[in-house]
């Protein structure tokens, strides 16, 4: 049981439904449904290896992540799934695993949704139909990198509020810039849950680090623009959440900067804390701009925000595992007469393979309240 919940929470948890095993149930299983298989071809020693990782990693995500309750918060996460839609090797495995961690959550802000959106319905059959998305269309041009932002919800808890659109520059902002545009557009859509009503703003701003001056640009008339629509009253409501991988490297401060003057904070629980896969970076982040006196973040038991990075790899696609896809890695590599040695085969595991499964960044989540009986009674009393 997780450590955040207690027993009867715990237990009135059960209406919310695991993601769609029946794939995993062996070929001697009456209760398989052949024809709604996603995946037909896998064989009973697939099947075992996927159950036992999937239970590995539950047990970790139970350790690390609160359960989800009917109605008193959300928990809110963000994920650049490594180029998704574009890479061909994944296997069955990491679509379970990439299901399992989105349904511990309500929505999933997703980056580096590509052209091809096969991935995509393929998280969708597994997670089942309580789940929907919203896409983006992507940005074309060399600079858009055929990327578009998703967000995949849990219907039982969040909704759509109608707002969906991408934030544009106009001209008279960036007159004086050379950058006219971002170079991966942002998404803004607007959600409710409970009491609450909220805006999440997608982003994913320029990278490599050279490209300082250019993220910063970026990020100076992206906070100008959003100040402007507040200012206007443009926006459906005014709870804005931006999120994504932001690019932002330990020295970018500067950066930082610019984003909370613009009254944004960044959720305390995450600040510092790297994100990247190789554990050197501060990419991932969720900044918010809300009325503090009606939306809040949730406490755990020493009066701290919740939220954290999960990092999928402390359970899956670990060292201890690397010898059940040693054949998938001679399958997958462009020459596999470079694996010469054991060491070989784990410098490529750890560095490249296992990353093209599920990402080269952990996913980042809060959990905020949207159960306000309690305030909005006492304002009364």
């Amino acid at each position: 049981m997780s450590k955040f919940r207690d027993a009867i929470t715990f237990n009135s948890l059960k209406t919310f439904i695991m993601p769609w095993y029946n794939d995993l149930r062996p070929v001697s299983d009456d209760g398989k449904i052949d024809y709604s298989l996603v995946f037909p071809d896998l064989k009973n020693t697939e099947r075992k290896r996927i159950i036992q990782d999937i239970l590995d990693l539950r047990e970790d995500l139970d350790l690390k992540v609160p359960e989800k309750n009917s109605d008193r918060s959300v928990l809110l996460a963000s994920w650049n799934i490594k180029e998704f839609g574009h890479l061909n090797e994944r296997l069955p495995d990491s679509y379970f695993f990439i299901a399992e961690i989105i349904n511990r959550f309500d929505i999933v802000a997703i980056q580096e949704v590509k052209s091809k959106l096969d991935d995509l319905f393929i998280i969708m059959r597994l997670l089942g139909k309580n789940w929907s998305y919203i896409i983006t269309d992507i940005t074309e041009g060399h600079a858009g990198n055929k990327e578009r932002f998703a967000y995949i919800f849990d219907t039982r808890k969040v909704n759509t509020s109608g707002l969906s659109g991408e934030i544009v520059l106009w001209d008279t902002l960036t007159q004086n810039s050379t950058v006219k545009q971002l170079k991966r557009t942002p998404a803004i859509t607007g959600f409710t849950a409970g009491w609450k009503s909220f805006s999440l703003i997608n982003v994913h701003f320029q990278p490599k680090k050279k490209a300082n001056d250019i993220r910063k640009e970026e990020v100076d008339l992206l906070m100008a623009a959003i100040k402007e629509k507040l200012k206007r009253k443009h926006f459906w409501n005014e709870n804005l959440i931006m999120l994504g991988d932001t690019n932002l490297y330990k020295t970018d401060g500067d950066i930082v900067d610019v984003i909370t003057k613009s009254n944004f904070f960044e959720a305390e629980s995450l600040k510092g804390k790297v994100t990247n896969v190789s554990e050197t970076e501060v990419y991932d982040r969720i900044f918010l701009n809300v009325n503090k006196k009606y939306f809040h973040l949730e406490k755990d038991e020493n009066g701290k925000d919740i939220g954290n990075v999960f990092k999928p790899f402390e359970s899956v696609y670990s060292e201890e595992k690397r010898h059940f896809y040693h054949d998938y890695m001679l399958a997958h590599k462009d020459d596999p007469s470079t694996l010469t040695s054991d060491a070989k085969f784990k410098s490529y595991y750890h560095q490249y393979w296992k990353r093209n499964q599920l990402s080269d960044h952990n996913l980042v989540w809060i959990e905020f309240t949207i159960d306000s009986t309690n305030a909005f009674l006492k304002s009364k009393l």
